[in-house]
């Protein structure tokens, strides 16, 4: 076959549609480990184990694959299966947008060429490629891009059998498939069965006779569990006591606790019209699309109302049911709202999608005056061109400087850091996730430091969490205390109490600064503390040179990605050495404490007030 037949054949704008989010994807790709479920989900990928609830099962499944490539480290590998679904979701906007719009060309007055309606469907495409919350989502390990790609491909299967039922033919395959997808999907993330009733809307408002047929929601329905079969993976994998067994779901109410994430309860806060507000806007679409954007998805929304006023609906059902639920239901508390903006992604799929819809019609609009043999010639089609990527292009200038996490190893540092801090032999008590998982990643996956005992003191309430670990807790007195009766604090007390004898204990700068230890001498050691029976307010002489020991690519970067928890792991180093430095201006050594505290001043520069305001109480000249 000639090369000239083969691209006439391929579409090269559906072929763009993956390739050019790809490429941008992998030249912003995070080389390593990074914060928050990061460490943990690369964990539990390594190991086909299980991660925090409800487990992920079909994510752990579809990334491990990648963990086998001959490049990179572990982490590298599987942050490419991540941009790699993260692009199929773009494909799948372009291939939706572009199906809709050659459809309804059937029935326009007049037409615009085809290619006109792949250009439209390509910018939506890179609209949403670009957009803050994909990108940020596409260059980690992440599941919610790969669960956009499968609640694209439902809606897909939905609009066929719509557009089969109109011609007289009834494919009720389609539907099944698409139920075995919504159950597969919930291994991605549980946030397709919010898509639901919007599936369910595209199906009996074709008409409405459908509900009496019950052989065929029986149907539908075991093809939804066959697909939710992929939770098998929790309790099959746990048998085989994987590196990462969170829950180890073996029994039944264990994989119930697991699966409907019993784990995770919370005070709801008392919700004034504010904190509504901000819950409300975890999603939008002008902070996604921009405010052109959002113009543009509003005229698609408009303009399908004519030949597909039931899409529209679907779609906005999509987005009351999502706020219901996740506003409604949730109610996070201020400080973890930012988390439920995870949650959209395939609500701004599918925005994307009337976004290229309003694109086209303004094409259509704008070249009405036109001679319609003059809609193929190249200068036309230029301007077109031109007028289409003027969005994405902006998009993408807006967000790729802090989205990109090329050169991101502030996790990777800051977990190699810590354990540069640690004497041989020795146990860690960790608070936060983002101290602990990295450091999980590292020891489990990368196996550094296959001495030392890291203890995340949240999990030490859970049985399941001390059967991990039966050299330290197969006696311990942690297990005589109920469950439902234990506090994080007294049972870290008890911890460090039936290890300090045995053993050196350290604690991280969360733990530090998240209880107090009257009871036992604190030594710093960089950015871990170790502790000492017998407490006392003598202080006690920092290790500095450790710092020496320390990468600080972490805090000297200059990239622009900066997330919450990056923030704060570049002011625990700064906090850290401000920390050492005034305990050696306490003990009279003024030289070295007021270097100490300079550095401090030169990774955070917002602590300088402090850092002055220090070395004027000691009299040392900033």
């Amino acid at each position: 076959m000639r090369v000239g037949t083969i691209t006439r054949r391929v579409d090269l704008c559906a072929v763009l549609s993956f390739t050019i989010p790809l490429l941008v994807f992998l030249l912003t790709l995070a080389p390593s480990v990074t914060f928050f479920d990061s460490g943990e989900f690369l964990t539990a990928i390594h190991s086909l184990g299980i991660a925090h609830s409800p487990g992920y099962p079909l994510f752990i499944d579809y990334a491990k694959p990648f963990t086998w490539l001959p490049f990179g480290n572990i982490a590298f590998r599987a942050n490419i299966a991540t941009a790699i679904s993260a692009s199929a979701a773009c494909f799948a906007v372009y291939f939706i947008t572009r199906h809709i719009l050659e459809r309804d060309a059937t029935t326009a007055d007049r037409p615009l060429p085809s290619p006109y309606a792949s250009g439209s469907a390509l910018a939506a495409s890179l609209a949403f490629a670009f957009s803050v919350r994909l990108w940020l989502q596409s260059n980690h390990d992440k599941p919610y891009p790969l669960v956009s790609f499968m609640a694209a491909i439902v809606f897909y299967l939905l609009l066929r059998w719509r557009e089969r039922f109109d011609e007289g033919e009834e494919c009720p395959y389609y539907v099944y498939l698409g139920a075995f997808i919504c159950g597969l999907a919930t291994g991605a993330h549980q946030t397709i069965v919010l898509l639901l009733p919007a599936y369910a809307w595209l199906i009996v408002s074709k008409q409405w006779r459908l509900i009496g047929r019950v052989k065929e929601i029986i149907i539908a329905v075991a093809f939804g569990i066959f697909g939710f079969a992929i939770q098998l993976h929790l309790p099959l994998r746990a048998t085989r006591n994987p590196l990462l067994n969170w829950g180890d779901p073996k029994s039944l109410d264990q994989f119930l606790w697991d699966l409907l994430r019993k784990g995770y309860p919370s005070e709801p806060p008392v919700r004034d019209l504010a904190l509504l507000w901000k819950q409300l806007a975890a999603f939008n679409i002008p902070r996604e699309f921009t405010w052109a954007g959002l113009a543009l998805v509003l005229v698609g929304l408009v303009v399908s109302l004519r030949h597909r006023r039931d899409e529209v609906i679907a779609y906005l059902l999509g987005v009351a049911c999502s706020l219901l639920v996740i506003v409604g239901y949730f109610n996070s508390q201020p400080d973890m709202i930012f988390l439920t903006e995870e949650f959209f992604t395939p609500l701004y799929l599918l925005a994307a999608v009337f976004l290229g819809v309003g694109f086209h019609w303004l094409l259509t609009q704008g070249m009405s005056g036109i001679a319609r043999d003059k809609l193929t010639a190249l200068p036309v089609k230029a301007l077109a061109a031109l007028f289409l990527l003027v969005l994405p292009s902006t998009i993408c200038a807006l967000n790729y400087y802090e989205n990109d996490q090329s050169e991101n190893y502030v996790a990777f540092d800051y977990a190699t850091n810590t354990l540069r801090s640690l004497h041989q032999g020795s146990v860690l008590f960790t608070w936060g996730d983002s101290g602990a998982f990295p450091l999980w990643y590292l020891q489990g996956v990368e196996r550094m430091r296959e001495d030392l005992d890291l203890l995340h003191t949240p999990h030490l309430v859970f049985s399941w969490y001390l059967d991990a670990f039966p050299q330290l807790f197969s006696r311990s007195l942690l297990r005589s205390i109920p469950a439902d009766s234990q506090a994080a604090d007294t049972t870290l007390k008890l911890a460090i109490a039936e290890q300090i004898d045995r053993r050196p204990v350290f604690i991280d700068f969360s733990t530090r600064y998240s209880i107090p230890f009257p009871e036992y001498g604190l030594r710093q050691r960089g950015i871990c503390y170790q502790l000492a029976k017998g407490g006392g307010s003598a202080p006690i002489p920092p290790d500095s040179g450790v710092w020496g020991l320390y990468a600080v690519r972490g805090y000297e970067s200059q990239m622009g990605f900066r997330d919450l928890d990056t923030g704060k792991a570049i002011l625990i180093y700064a906090s850290s050495r401000m920390e050492g430095g005034e305990t050696l201006l306490r003990l009279g050594r003024r030289e070295d404490g007021a270097a100490e505290l300079r550095e401090a001043a030169a990774i955070s520069p917002d602590l300088a007030p402090q850092v002055n305001q220090l070395l004027a109480a000691y009299g040392v000249r900033p």
